[in-house]
């Protein structure tokens, strides 16, 4: 079963929600190796009519859509034929490359620097030609950013500066030569990182459940439901106006049955 499978015996040993004291169970300082984020910042823009260059593509599936009976019989490597229509994209990874990065530390701002880059965000192209075979081209979006940021002072263990990035297509069309002209919602966050040795409070080893097999055992929600109905306790302050209102007496009402 998984951390969270209502089978666990020990939910109290798992990652989780603390019920009660935070405190309880702390045992120990542990020493961890992670990267620690100095700073973040996330940018949001839509890019109108971006030109984006494919340098590969590869066909999807190996038949057609219908359109005509002869592209059930398509081979799987053939290349596009004319008219192109463009379907969708989004990017392929989170992860992206930054070129041309440059930091400049401020002399007004002593903890802060400019950071200038260019943000490479690879994307998948989804198109169609005339026999509505679908096909897939590799391209890459690339967006110049210009910010500032929080910078760490020099150590021994230096900083670096990652990116991570999303983007979608609102729409687009093919301009001819593996070209796509697109309108682009892009997601944006610069992150400082170092890899650094921390302290931190710990509950000890996580215990790993055993494996859930997945099966289509219809009772099992049925068997872990309690064997005799629960009491609910009336709270009489949330139903006093109300009650008052109804029966005109002095006996506010209550939701338990009598």
């Amino acid at each position: 079963m998984s951390f969270y499978s209502y089978k666990n015996a020990n939910p109290g040993c798992c990652p989780g929600t603390i019920s009660g004291n935070a405190l309880d169970g702390l045992d120990e300082k542990v020493c961890v190796q992670v990267q620690r984020v100095y700073d973040s910042c996330l940018q949001q823009q839509q890019l109108t009519n971006v030109n984006v260059t494919i340098s590969s593509y590869a066909q999807v599936v190996t038949t057609g859509c219908g359109c005509n009976a002869e592209n059930d019989t398509v081979p799987p490597t053939s290349t596009p034929v004319p008219p192109i229509t463009f379907e969708s994209c989004r990017s392929s990874t989170m992860n992206v490359d930054i070129s041309n990065l440059a930091v400049e530390r401020l002399v007004d701002r002593p903890c802060f620097a400019r950071v200038r880059g260019a943000i490479e965000i690879p994307i998948d192209i989804l198109f169609s030609d005339s026999r509505c075979v679908e096909y897939i081209g590799k391209g890459v979006i690339t967006v110049s950013r210009d910010v500032l940021l929080a910078i760490p002072d020099d150590s021994i263990v230096p900083f670096n500066l990652e990116g991570m990035a999303s983007a979608v297509c609102v729409s687009g069309s093919y301009q001819g030569n593996n070209v796509f002209r697109l309108t682009v919602c892009v997601t944006i966050v610069l992150k400082v990182l170092a890899q650094v040795e921390i302290l931190v409070p710990s509950y000890g080893f996580c215990t790993i459940p055993p494996c859930e097999e997945f099966s289509d055992a219809v009772c099992d929600e049925f068997f872990s439901l309690p064997l005799f109905p629960p009491a609910t306790l009336c709270d009489e302050s949330s139903f006093g106006v109300q009650a008052n209102a109804n029966t005109g007496n002095g006996n506010r009402g209550c939701c338990c049955n009598r």
